[in-house]
């Protein structure tokens, strides 16, 4: 039974009466009280107010405390409270964000789960990509398509394809892309999409079908990717596009899982393929290794392992890419060195074509991002050229 604070529901009363301006720790304070007297009005009032409280925070154990405390309230909330299952799923993504921010990554899986069962089940997808556990995200990732209709994302699709792909369904992952190719196609016809992310699209397409054993679809997909930047080359785009960046370094990083150490419950890694939702105890793992990566390049280059070096050199380029490859202040200034110094090290490798193809098709769309669209498709050319797609 609950002992009720007569003098505490008082002035909490007073507070929200009153004609000050409560500050947020006072609102969340009052709310507290009034919440144990009248659940059904304040309860959602106090998940409000803590979550305000959190979004402010910049501590981590603040944050948890706050966000554990929001869970807790919103759990309470009546069935038909108002926009009750928005306030859960809030409270809860805020709960698993400051578990993992903490390292407690067991504890923050489980609220993944509750997350899921309130409808959000692409937090948990991420996580279990993040433990290599790629084929329960697909499913969640087709349920999730099942129950939201026909109209699905780029980021939908390029998820779900991912996770497909990890789990070694290569077939089923190019049928999912195929799809996402065939409206890109009709969006370009259209101007609602734009040539420069369909041109992204085709060449990691290409490498899908590469990586799958595929070549004559790899070959196909790089063929009609050279003509569509044929057309950016020779006409630019039809219509200005806002910053369209993030899908071309979604793609880019999505590009180099195969390269990344393998995934798993002990040894989490990015949930390629998505360019939100990492989980902060990955993101400072995938960041940290850079130090690591950093002198195992110099090793390589004073022992002359060239090719190996051409590898390294990739990989922190797309830790570069994941840090700053969304902004576009500077953007072309900032990347062209590892773009440049990474074509200038392929060609010194005999005979290594596919490395110097790699190297010129990476540099080519990354140009496209930069939309210097000539060398882009010169680039494009010269690889098409190694891969002998002529």
């Amino acid at each position: 039974m609950v002992t009720i604070d007569h003098d505490a529901v008082l002035s909490a009363r007073v507070l929200l009466l009153g004609s000050g301006r409560p500050s947020q720790g006072e609102l969340a304070g009052a709310y507290r009280v009034l919440a144990e007297v009248s659940p059904k009005v304040y309860m959602p009032k106090l998940v409000d107010a803590v979550l305000a409280l959190y979004y402010q925070s910049r501590d981590p154990k603040t944050d948890l405390v706050l966000a554990e405390e929001a869970s807790r309230a919103a759990r309470r909330m009546e069935a038909d409270a108002p926009n009750r299952t928005d306030r859960l799923r809030r409270a809860l993504d805020a709960y698993q964000a400051s578990l993992f921010a903490v390292g407690r990554r067991a504890e923050g899986r489980v609220v993944c789960e509750e997350l899921a069962e309130a409808g959000g089940s692409g937090r948990l997808a991420s996580v279990l990509a993040e433990e290599g556990r790629f084929k329960e995200a697909a499913e969640l990732d087709e349920e999730s398509a099942r129950n939201g209709g026909s109209e699905r994302s780029f980021w939908d699709r390029v998820r779900w394809a991912a996770n497909l792909e990890g789990a070694g369904l290569h077939d089923a992952a190019s049928a999912d892309f195929r799809e996402l190719l065939e409206e890109s196609r009709h969006g370009t016809a259209e101007q609602r999409t734009s040539l420069a992310i369909f041109t992204w699209e085709l060449v990691h397409f290409s490498r899908m079908r590469d990586t799958a054993g595929d070549g004559a679809s790899g070959t196909a997909a790089r063929r009609e990717a050279l003509g569509v930047l044929e057309e950016l080359a020779t006409t630019g785009e039809p219509k200005n596009w806002s910053c369209i960046l993030s899908w071309w370094s979604t793609l880019f990083v999505l590009s180099g899982r195969a390269a990344e150490p393998a995934a798993s419950p002990e040894f989490p890694m990015p949930p390629f393929g998505t360019e939100r939702g990492w989980s902060r105890d990955v993101w400072d793992r995938f960041h940290g290794m850079l130090p690591d990566l950093e002198a195992e390049a110099t090793r390589l280059r004073e022992a002359g392992r060239l090719p190996e070096l051409a590898d390294v050199q990739r990989r922190i380029s797309i830790r570069a890419v994941v840090r700053d490859g969304g902004h576009p202040y500077l953007f072309k200034e900032r990347f062209t060195p590892y773009f440049d110094d990474a074509v200038t090290l392929a060609r010194r490798l005999p005979h290594d074509n596919a490395r110097l193809a790699r190297a010129l098709t990476d540099r080519s769309m990354f140009l496209v991002a930069a939309r210097t669209f000539e060398p882009a498709h010169a680039d494009l050319a010269e690889a098409v050229a190694l891969l002998h797609d002529h």
